[in-house]
């Protein structure tokens, strides 16, 4: 069955720094990745965006080393390479989705253990001031909060200095603040002339940091662009959200336009609001009905994802 890939070209002059073509990964009768083609450029952060389970990381495992394809092509740096060898590992930084350190190490120890697996390292000191870990340099990795763990599961990941680091979901478990100090660290990484290729399944993280986006799903790329072109390529401007207390309220009879409905919070995206606010004030009029938590908001990269697929990222 042909797959329908909604697609927004990246025209940018900058140089591939990896190239994939047709990648596949089976797992007995499972396709993991079926076919995906993809391109990073020379200094840019690329997220790859879609639900847990849509392949987003045994795509950048493939890429990484860490698993082999069924099929496909990689190109690092214009060449392609059969085996992500140690040359290519030289060059590359990797954060795993979920790093697991010695807990009774000292951050610094760890940092220098992880050193010592390259020929080219950056010092420890300097990583442990460029995170922010001074404080924290002498205490054992059990002692740390998550998102200190991250902070320096980042150092790690950037020990070698590597053209390009992979980030496979870095911010899932952190609390709100620690995911934006985390985003800041991202996007020093790329004003230090660092490629960045970044797997989430938070819609927010990708508007914040990305320079284009993939968005896969069942392991096939559906939507790709930068995150104006993927919203501006919804039909709808607008998104008018509300809650209603009468349980019985359908919106299809009321509003032509696409709506969805989460646990009694209705969400309709128009191109009209003053005529869809018309409608649902007079409804609520002629049904003594009440309406709550109304907002007006410009669409986002969510609703990008449940046009194509007709769910939500995180269901």
């Amino acid at each position: 069955m042909e797959k329908t890939v909604k697609d927004s070209e990246n025209n940018s002059t900058r140089e591939d720094i990896i190239e994939v073509k047709n990648l596949r990964k089976t797992y007995k009768n499972v396709k993991a990745v079926d076919g995906i083609d993809l391109k990073v450029k020379k200094q840019e952060i690329l997220a790859i965006l879609g639900p847990n389970g849509a392949g987003k990381t045994t795509t950048v495992e493939m890429l990484e080393g860490l698993r082999k394809p069924t099929g496909g092509e990689i190109y690092y740096f214009g060449e392609h390479v059969k085996v992500v060898d140690e040359k290519i590992k030289e060059r590359i930084g990797v954060q795993l989705q979920k790093s697991t350190f010695f807990k009774n190490l000292k951050v610094k120890e760890i940092i220098t253990a992880f050193g010592g697996l390259y020929e080219k390292r950056l010092p420890t000191e300097m990583l442990i001031k460029k995170f922010s870990l001074d404080e924290k340099k002498n205490d054992y990795m059990k002692n740390l909060s998550g998102g200190q763990v991250q902070r320096v599961a980042l150092a790690c990941a950037v020990v070698n200095d590597p053209d390009i680091v992979f980030l496979d979901e870095p911010t899932t478990g952190l609390d709100p603040q620690a995911r934006r100090n985390l985003w800041d660290e991202i996007k020093a990484l790329k004003e230090e002339g660092k490629t960045v290729v970044l797997t989430t399944h938070y819609m927010e993280e990708a508007e914040a940091l990305a320079d284009y986006v993939y968005i896969i799903d069942h392991g096939n790329i559906i939507a790709k662009g930068t995150v104006e072109e993927l919203i501006n390529s919804l039909e709808k401007s607008s998104v008018v959200a509300f809650e209603m207390d009468q349980k019985d309220f359908d919106p299809k009879t009321l509003f032509k336009e696409e709506v969805k409905s989460v646990n009694g919070r209705y969400e309709v995206r128009t191109n009209d609001v003053e005529k869809s606010l018309a409608k649902l004030f007079q409804y609520t009029r002629d049904h003594q009905a009440h309406i709550a938590n109304m907002r007006i908001r410009k669409p986002n990269l969510e609703d990008v994802f449940l046009s194509l697929t007709g769910r939500k990222l995180r269901e």
